[in-house]
């Protein structure tokens, strides 16, 4: 009986070393609209409409604290790409047109996103926080 035990036991355990483990990364919860509360460490203004809406589809949509803007990213696990593809023209006050300016020149530098303590943090390549996000 124990030799029958003791056989059934390894080839229980010889199964389950040959299980295989998926190696695809699991993307992080980033859908929906982020509101911007900061851009390459500078706040944003009080009251700026600046925010990131990333769509199901993998469309980015939003508002650069002046103009709306469109474009295309891509997830995967924690790696992030922004594609800003093209934006409205109109005109605002010098404090919201420069930290448009900030916005639109961090989100193609994005890299990788991290959620901690309810933030969205948007990355470069050595690790730089670039925006932080809320929902």
């Amino acid at each position: 009986m124990s030799k029958q035990f003791l056989l059934a036991a390894c080839a229980l355990l010889s199964l389950a070393a040959c299980q295989t483990t998926s190696t695809t990364p699991t993307n992080i919860a980033i859908a929906g609209t982020w509101h911007i509360e900061s851009v390459q460490g500078r706040p944003v203004i009080d009251y700026s409409p600046a925010q990131l809406t990333f769509g199901e589809d993998n469309q980015l949509s939003g508002n650069n604290s002046c103009n709306q803007f469109f474009g295309q990213y891509q997830l995967n696990g924690e790696q992030l790409s922004l594609s800003p593809t093209g934006n409205t023209m109109k005109a605002c006050v010098d404090a919201l047109m420069d930290q448009e300016q900030r916005v639109m020149q961090a989100m193609p530098l994005v890299n990788q996103a991290t959620l901690a303590k309810g933030k969205l943090l948007l990355k470069d390549t050595k690790g730089k926080t670039l925006l932080v996000l809320s929902q």
